[in-house]
């Protein structure tokens, strides 16, 4: 499924802008909130200092009480346009002492005590900030309880609550653009290394061979590039090696091909049975040296490093491969006047592996002893166990190898004798495998004299 392109300074600026937003709108309704409530502060405290006020003008004396209330205080608490209150003082027994309009009661105001109480309600289609407070008075020696409701409209309170808002917010706004323009430079600023490695990998040739540099460039874009030309060199060395390949192979392919064309063109001048008998066997040799050298030419393509990646692996027991593998090659052993043994006391060994490439590993061992030393000679095949590796010898008593030649042996085409039928790929071919497969081989001499090739494959 194929998902959609983004843009990383889409979703930087999205990631920086959008919180910066919510922040913002945040922060203004927190200002709005704590406006307002230093507002309800103020108003709370004037409204109880009211309301205390008109109780005090309430008085028992005698049987009743009297109430010393100036027309001129009551017009100045009423006549007010902008903070007109609305009050009323109800005693406990019952009737309205005094007041201008009929307010509800708190409804967690149920029982006379001595706390005040502030409440949002509206009043005649207002909204109304009301304190409720009960004063204790006797009358006829008798206790009852003064309730005082004094209400004043919230609309000056929400116009304050809204000037300190755009007082604190306003400001702000400004500062939030300028700092989102100043975000958006940063983020261009800072994706401009991007875009200078994008124009050089553009411009870089697929044929040339050299890494990208950028100056002064960040530490995770140099990253990039540090991967990017690991990359290159990998894909450049992978190359290269194919080439080689390619190049090798023909030229070792010239040589069997044109001397099979030869062998046929003389077999069809021969006249008599016999010299067509002799061409014709010639032709049989040629064809099989033919065969075998595009046999070797295709394992080591398939265990190229390239290749491998895709080569599947399973598990496997290495000790019953290596005592089948030793079985099979017993006939062409006795063929050639040699003993070929296996010498391993495991009854298994668990690994995971490519079973395909392991078996052709070591047949090419025990066919190379086969192969180059003298009749009557010795091979072993064993296998034994060194910490967290299997280790695989071939030892043969022949003559062994010099230790000038004990490294070229691994490399491709190189033949230290000119005799046999072999092409110079068989140990190339194990070396490969064997780094493959993450392990690491190497030529010993034996005693008193032959060659153990030693191969150490990890058992995990």
């Amino acid at each position: 499924m194929l998902r959609g392109k983004f843009s990383i300074k889409r979703q930087l600026l999205l990631w920086l802008l959008i919180p910066q937003g919510v922040l913002w709108l945040a922060g203004a309704c927190l200002s709005y909130n704590v406006a307002k409530h230093y507002t309800n502060t103020v108003i709370d405290n004037s409204l109880l200092q009211t309301a205390r006020a008109i109780a005090r003008q309430i008085k028992p004396q005698d049987n009743g009480l009297i109430i010393d209330f100036p027309r001129a205080s009551q017009l100045l608490l009423e006549d007010d346009s902008d903070e007109h209150l609305h009050y009323m003082v109800t005693l406990s027994s019952g009737g309205v002492i005094l007041g201008n309009s009929q307010l509800p009661p708190s409804l967690n105001h149920k029982k006379p005590d001595n706390k005040a109480v502030f409440y949002d309600t509206n009043v005649q289609s207002e909204a109304m900030r009301i304190v409720s407070l009960y004063f204790p008075v006797e009358i006829a020696n008798k206790q009852q309880w003064l309730h005082v409701q004094l209400g004043k409209s919230t609309q000056i309170r929400n116009k304050l609550s809204r000037e300190i808002l755009i007082a604190i917010a306003a400001p702000l706004a400004p500062l939030i653009f300028i700092m989102s323009l100043l975000v958006w430079w940063g983020i261009n600023r800072g994706l401009r290394p991007l875009a200078r490695l994008q124009r050089r990998v553009e411009e870089h040739s697929a044929q040339d061979p050299t890494p990208l540099l950028l100056d002064n460039e960040p530490e995770e874009v140099g990253a990039l590039t540090s991967a990017l030309n690991h990359l290159l060199s990998s894909t450049n060395e992978s190359v290269a090696r194919q080439r080689r390949f390619i190049a090798d192979a023909a030229h070792q392919l010239r040589t069997p091909l044109a001397g099979l064309k030869s062998q046929t063109e003389l077999a069809m001048r021969e006249t008599t049975p016999e010299g067509l008998s002799n061409r014709l066997t010639m032709v049989h040799t040629s064809a099989n040296r033919s065969i075998h050298l595009v046999n070797q030419l295709l394992t080591l393509a398939r265990s190229e490093p390239d290749s491998a990646k895709g080569m599947p692996r399973v598990a496997l027991d290495l000790a019953k491969l290596i005592r089948e593998l030793t079985a099979e090659c017993v006939p062409r052993a006795l063929a050639a006047g040699m003993d070929l043994g296996c010498d391993t006391h495991l009854s298994e060994a668990p690994m995971n592996g490519n079973s395909a490439l392991l078996r052709e590993l070591f047949t090419n061992l025990i066919e190379n002893a086969i192969k180059y030393i003298p009749r009557g000679c010795n091979i072993t095949a064993r296998l034994s166990i060194e910490g967290e590796h299997y280790v695989v010898e071939v030892e043969d008593d022949g003559a062994g190898i010099p230790d000038s030649d004990k490294e070229r042996v691994f490399e491709r085409f190189y033949r230290r004798e000119q005799t046999g039928n072999g092409c110079g790929l068989g140990m190339a071919i194990v070396k490969e495998i064997t780094e493959r497969h993450k392990g690491s081989i190497e030529l010993r001499d034996a005693d008193p004299h032959g060659l153990i090739v030693r191969v150490m494959l990890p058992r995990n």
